[in-house]
């Protein structure tokens, strides 16, 4: 898949779905989604898969998904540069992130753009890898 390719995905699915899966938002308390962010998966130097993971922020306070959907595009950027600079890697497989470390490193990012409390917690809907191969060993 070309670069612009996925450039342009990223920006049809985040201009269409968040309305619409804005809806089915869990009954305990609001909260936003966010589809189709494409992370790399670097190993040894080499980029060697992307994942495309698709996020719900449970939202805490007083934001709403109407003020978060703002920052929507500040935190979707430095989830990207995070998975670049340290990539949410899992040892012995490229195609699965690793959520723990995508989640802490995405609460702390909301806390420096939408402010302490506002993300109480970052739930992994789905992960779609690019390639469906796993770990080669060379």
């Amino acid at each position: 898949m070309r670069r612009r390719d996925l450039i342009a995905a990223t920006a049809v699915l985040s201009a269409v779905a968040p309305a619409a899966l804005a809806e089915d938002a869990p009954a305990g308390g609001q909260s936003l989604s966010m589809p189709g962010v494409g992370l790399p998966i670097i190993a040894g130097g080499r980029l060697r898969n992307y994942v495309f993971v698709s996020l719900r922020l449970h939202l805490g306070g007083s934001a709403t998904p109407e003020t978060m959907r703002a920052k929507e595009a500040f935190l979707r950027d430095a989830l990207v540069r995070a998975g670049h600079r340290t990539p949410f890697v899992v040892a012995d497989d490229w195609t699965r992130i690793d959520t723990a470390a995508l989640s802490a490193s995405l609460m702390r990012s909301a806390v420096t753009i939408a402010g302490r409390g506002a993300v109480t917690r970052v739930e992994i809907v789905s992960q779609a890898p690019r390639r469906r191969t796993g770990v080669q060993t060379r």
